[in-house]
């Protein structure tokens, strides 16, 4: 029986869509602010979220956020208000509500799109990613920001970054989702036809990836589009791996389309430039593959995530997202420990070692205390957890060893045979 989750803070309002929906034959689960619908989806993932965004605690956007944030927007949330502007139920579309529904709400509009829901949930047992899922360092948060100032500019827009980092992420941030989104494929297109693809782009959004592959045609064809598309009111988002610039200075790049398409320019950074958000990344696609019921229940070990965030990845995102789905798959046990992380990463031509991936030019202090951190956790994970053993490894009293281990911040997990 699908489960439902309506959260509203008037119990009128509560009691009727229950109403309505048992009758439907769905499972009903009721939460009257923002804590308890918090609590209800730790507590277990719904089919389907009907949320108010009005309430008296946390209004539903920013607790939609939270949920996105966190990896835990794998349902489909519908919005409901009685005050809804259209700017507000975009913004909920963006960061990724399935609809909006304004109260009062009839019986028919309710039922037809509670149905759509969770059909649209069915059908799509992994979430996409959203760009509010990339991070919380500096550098990602400067990336979101500069990302809203220019959501509503129809100028072109070019994304730098290395393969695998999120440029389409990024792409679809800015994208009005009420319109129509076209990432061909196929870049042949701009030398076959360029105008078809404006057509079908009108009023919404032209994403092109790789333009730095774009044979001479294909760039004079992008040159004709670009000509064309104000009478569209498209907006052309382009991305590259590739130093275009470099390629403009060889000839094999025209200047005049790298400067029509490089208007506004941002770059999308690497993980190796905000490794302090890899184990959260990791977390949620481990949290992404046991929702959408590939694997049962897993978790990292402490060691197994300090691994993961030393570790190069020159695919990014994408390669990331690989190995812990890989990872998910193949553990031995409910925990992934670094061994297995180790033997992974080894197929990439490396592994994460104690010191790789530290930040040298951080304050000595930082550095050493981060260094410690690494060294720690590696023996405690060796050694199984067994404290007597890590103590006569590193040469240190045990109570000076557990003192040291929670000045580091080092959570130890119980073990029935100590």
């Amino acid at each position: 029986m699908q489960q439902i989750l309506v959260v509203d803070d008037e119990i009128g309002i509560r009691e009727l869509l229950s109403e309505i929906l048992r009758d439907e034959g769905y499972q009903i689960r009721l939460a009257e602010n923002a804590t308890q619908a918090r609590a209800q989806r730790l507590q277990a993932r719904p089919d389907l979220v009907l949320l108010d965004i009005w309430m008296p605690d946390t209004d539903g956007i920013t607790l939609l956020k939270e949920w996105a944030s966190a990896g835990l927007l794998t349902m489909p949330v519908v919005m409901m208000s009685g005050h809804g502007t259209i700017d507000t139920a975009v913004e909920a579309t963006r960061i990724g509500a399935f609809d909006f529904l304004e109260k009062p709400i009839t019986l028919q509009k309710l039922l037809a799109t509670v149905g759509k829901a969770l059909r649209s949930g069915e059908q799509k047992v992994k979430p996409t990613l959203m760009l509010s899922t990339l991070g919380r360092a500096p550098i990602v948060n400067d990336l979101k920001q500069r990302l809203e100032k220019i959501a509503n500019l129809k100028s072109p827009l070019l994304l730098t970054g290395e393969p695998g980092t999120g440029v389409e992420l990024c792409a679809k941030f800015i994208h009005s989702p009420t319109t129509p989104w076209i990432a061909p494929e196929h870049l042949s297109a701009l030398a076959e036809a360029p105008l078809d693809l404006l057509e079908q782009a009108r009023e919404g959004s032209l994403f092109l990836h790789e333009v730095g592959d774009l044979n001479r045609m294909e760039q004079k064809g992008l040159l004709l589009l670009l000509g064309k598309i104000e009478k569209y009111n498209a907006r052309l988002i382009c991305a590259s791996a590739k130093p275009l610039a470099e390629q403009v200075a060889q000839g094999t790049f025209d200047a005049r389309l790298y400067s029509a398409i490089a208007t506004v320019t941002l770059h999308v950074p690497n993980l190796r430039e905000h490794r302090e958000d890899i184990p959260d990344l990791a977390n949620l696609f481990l949290l992404r593959c046991i929702e959408a019921k590939e694997v049962a229940q897993r978790h990292f070990s402490t060691a197994a995530l300090n691994a993961l965030r030393n570790f190069e990845w020159p695919g990014n995102l994408a390669q990331l997202e690989s190995t812990v789905r890989s990872l998910a798959l193949t553990a031995a046990g409910e925990e992934i420990a670094v061994g297995e992380v180790n033997q992974s990463l080894a197929q990439f031509g490396g592994q994460s070692s104690l010191a790789h991936g530290l930040q040298l030019d951080l304050p000595l202090r930082d550095a050493r205390d981060a260094f410690e951190r690494i060294y720690f956790e590696h023996h405690i994970s060796r050694e199984g957890g067994n404290m007597s053993r890590v103590a006569d490894t590193v040469g240190l009293e045990r109570t000076h060893l557990y003192r040291k281990l929670k000045q580091l911040g080092i959570k130890l997990a119980r073990r029935s045979d100590e």
